[in-house]
């Protein structure tokens, strides 16, 4: 991104929605640019109230959709029990900053496809609701002058709004779908060649290649359009490709460093005989035998089939008044999030964009079964890499 502080907005279902200070230049030129086409339509003056208003309607329903499009991607990557810490709008968008890459080519494809199979639903819901103001007929009318940001008083403003929406949204789309790395269109081709030769890092060398190719190709083209007048979207194409040349660079980058790193799992560098905590004894015990004899801020949970069951915190244990530490279960307090742990046969390469294993230092290995195999640190991780 372009660097700076965010705003955080709201919250949904625990994931942070925030927007970069970008985000405000292109609401401006939005909420500006519309007011005019509205105050055209309803003949009045691009300043007055109803254009004005209407012109805020249509830049907050596009960020929305926006965000609809990335919330999408956040339903499809939490079914696959992968975290998302935060959703941030900026000039060009949205992004979903997921707490790991997928491990499988179907999730991965599947939290690709979301987001567009999101946006589509939107174009649909516009055009529904357009259809049914003005008719199938004036709609489509109101949706040409919408693209040339014209004014017709025989349409009316409301329906030219939604036609707007339909016709930036099917752009976004369209755009957002080509094989360019690491655009959507980008990982749904990784997912597609990722099943083909079952080597995710051939997948993603090929898609990020397929990325650097359609940057320089944006570039150029915003060279083009700057040449021949088209100034404002000439720059606007040239940033994107910019952007997406650096993000898929960054990208082949990331794949040459995890190459030397294929094929070595999360079981051949794991702590295979972690301190664990049981599940059925007290927390006065585990606070007494555990947490002030070894110092450390958590431990991992197991129960008698020596089953991962999550991390107890010391703080939590902590929280629990002394007069009922004796009563209450360390099971209690365990905290069970699924992207606390990997499955000991995981390749070492997955964990290197884990945001949990940089936040916690550690994630749990499992095997199949779920029950706890060992500990991966991120001092492990990094020594891997060193060693290769």
């Amino acid at each position: 991104m372009l660097g700076g502080g965010s705003f955080t907005l709201f919250h949904v279902r625990g994931i942070r929605i925030a927007v970069d200070w970008s985000w405000f230049l292109i609401l401006f030129f939005l909420i500006f640019s519309m007011s005019r086409a509205y105050g055209e339509t309803l003949g009045e003056d691009a300043t007055d109230a109803a254009p004005f208003a209407l012109a805020v309607a249509s830049a907050v329903l596009f960020f929305g959709s926006i965000l609809f499009h990335e919330l999408g991607h956040a339903w499809a990557a939490l079914r696959h029990g992968i975290g998302i810490s935060s959703i941030q709008l900026w000039i060009f968008g949205g992004v979903a900053n997921l707490d790991r890459e997928s491990d499988s080519p179907r999730a991965e494809f599947q939290v690709a496809v979301a987001g567009p199979v999101a946006t589509l639903l939107v174009i649909l819901g516009c055009i529904g609701i357009g259809s049914v103001l003005v008719g199938p007929g004036d709609f489509l009318h109101a949706t040409r002058l919408a693209l040339e940001l014209h004014a017709d008083r025989e349409v009316s403003a409301l329906a030219s709004m939604f036609a707007w929406l339909a016709a930036i949204n099917a752009f976004v789309l369209v755009f957002n779908l080509l094989p360019a790395f690491p655009m959507d269109g980008g990982r749904i081709a990784r997912a597609l060649i990722w099943q083909r030769t079952g080597n995710r890092t051939q997948a993603t060398r090929t898609a990020a290649a397929l990325g650097r190719g359609f940057g320089y190709l944006f570039i150029g083209a915003g060279l083009v359009l700057i040449a021949s007048g088209n100034v404002i979207g000439g720059i606007w194409l040239g940033f994107v490709g910019v952007i997406v040349n650096g993000a898929a660079r960054g990208a082949m980058m990331q794949t040459a460093l995890t190459s030397k790193i294929d094929g070595i799992r999360v079981a051949d560098v794991m702590d295979r005989e972690p301190v664990t905590i049981p599940g059925d004894i007290s927390v006065e015990r585990a606070l007494d035998e555990y947490f002030l004899r070894y110092r450390w801020p958590w431990f991992p949970v197991v129960d008698a089939a020596h089953r991962f069951l999550g991390l107890v915190q010391r703080d939590r244990a902590d929280e629990v008044p002394e007069v009922s530490r004796a009563s209450s279960h360390v099971a209690e307090l365990v905290d069970d999030d699924t992207s606390l742990f990997v499955r000991d046969d995981t390749p070492l390469d997955a964990l290197l964009s884990n945001q949990n294993l940089r936040k916690l230092g550690a994630l749990m290995a499992v095997d199949a079964e779920g029950r706890l195999s060992g500990v991966v640190t991120i001092e492990q991780v990094g020594r891997a890499l060193r060693d290769a």
